[in-house]
C-alpha cells in the first residue's frame, strides 16, 4: 500500500490518494480515468469515488498499480471482494490480469481462455490472489512473452504451473535460455489452428505480436494508440534495436486483419477491420515522417 505521508498535494482531499512513488505508468489513469488524472509528471486523484462501481474500479487500479502508489485512508473492507473481480473481462475470452509488474514497467499481461489450454500473455506479477484465479480459470498452458522488456515474475508462474513459455530466440539472455519454446527466423509460427505468432523486430531484435482468430491483435511494445495522437503509433523514443526494420515489419501487420490492438504499454484500440487497415496506413506514414 501507498504511504500516506507521502501522499501528493496535487491529490483531491477524501480516501483514495497517489504518493510519490508514481513512476507516471498510465496504468490507473486508462483503467480508471474518473477518478485518476496526470497532474504534473505523476498520477494524482482528481475525483473521489461517489458511486460503489467507480469505487471498485478504483480498488482495481490500486491492486494493478505496479509500485503500490495507490493508497486509502480507511482499510478497503471490500478489497477481498475486488480480488476476485480479477482478470478483467474484455471482450470474448479475452481478460485484462491486473497486478503489473515494476520490472516491466507496467506492461499489460493479459489471459486468453482457450479450450486447448489457457495463454497468459506477458507477465504479471506473481501475486497469490491472481494465480488462485488463475487456477480457477484452468491454469495456464502456454506464458507468451512478446519480448525481452516484459518478463516479469515469468519463472515463478512456468514453475507453479510447468507452463511451456515462448520468446523468440532473438531476445534469448543467460536469464531465459531455458524459455521452453523458443520462437527462430522471421517467419509467423502457428501455436494453434486460431494463435499465430508473427516476428515484428524493431523495439528489440525478437519481439513478435500474437494473433488470436484474426480478430485480437496483442501487440507488445510494437503498436499501441495514443490517446493524445488519435491514432495508432510505435514509441521511436523507446526503439532500442532499429526504427527502419520497425516499419518494415509495421508494413508485415497490414497483410493481417483484426479488429483490436492490446497492448503493453499505452491504450486498447478496437475498429473495424477496414478502419484498422487506414489506422494502421497513418501509423506507418507516421513512422516514415520521424525517420
Amino acid at each position: 500500500m501507498a504511504n500516506l505521508n507521502q501522499r501528493r498535494p496535487e491529490n483531491i482531499n477524501g480516501d483514495f490518494y497517489v504518493d510519490t512513488t508514481c513512476i507516471d505508468c498510465d496504468t490507473c489513469r486508462w483503467m480508471t480515468p474518473e477518478v485518476f488524472s496526470r497532474i504534473g509528471e505523476q498520477s494524482a486523484v482528481h475525483h473521489q469515488p461517489s458511486n460503489n462501481a467507480e469505487r471498485i474500479a478504483a480498488l482495481q487500479a490500486l491492486l494493478s498499480c505496479p509500485t503500490s502508489s495507490i493508497g486509502t485512508v480507511e482499510t478497503p473492507q471490500d478489497i477481498n471482494f475486488v480480488q476476485q473481480t480479477f482478470p478483467i473481462l474484455i471482450d470474448e475470452n479475452i481478460y485484462h490480469c491486473g497486478y503489473h509488474s515494476e520490472k516491466s514497467f507496467a506492461s499489460v499481461p493479459y489471459l486468453i481462455q482457450h479450450p486447448e489450454g489457457n495463454i497468459l500473455v506477458d507477465s504479471p506479477r506473481f501475486a497469490p490472489p491472481l494465480v488462485k484465479r488463475l487456477e480457477e480459470m484452468g491454469g495456464i498452458k502456454y506464458l507468451f512473452l512478446s519480448h525481452k522488456d516484459d518478463l516479469a515474475d515469468h519463472q515463478q508462474f512456468a514453475d507453479y504451473f510447468q507452463c511451456q513459455r515462448i520468446l523468440h530466440s532473438d531476445d534469448i539472455d543467460p536469464e531465459t535460455k531455458n524459455i521452453e519454446i523458443q520462437i527462430t527466423g522471421s517467419e509467423p509460427f502457428q501455436l494453434t489452428a486460431d494463435l499465430l505468432i508473427i516476428p515484428v523486430p524493431g523495439h528489440t531484435k525478437g519481439h513478435t505480436v500474437l494473433l488470436y482468430k484474426n480478430k485480437f491483435l496483442f501487440t507488445g511494445d510494437h503498436l499501441t494508440w495514443s490517446k493524445e495522437e488519435k491514432q495508432l503509433i510505435a514509441f521511436r523514443e523507446f526503439c532500442w534495436y532499429s526504427w527502419t526494420e520497425q516499419i518494415q515489419s509495421m508494413r508485415k501487420l497490414t497483410n493481417y486483419t483484426f479488429e483490436w490492438v492490446l497492448p503493453s504499454h499505452g491504450r486498447r484500440y478496437q475498429a473495424d477491420s477496414e478502419i484498422m487497415q487506414q489506422k494502421m496506413q497513418r501509423c506507418i506514414d507516421f513512422m516514415e515522417s520521424l525517420q
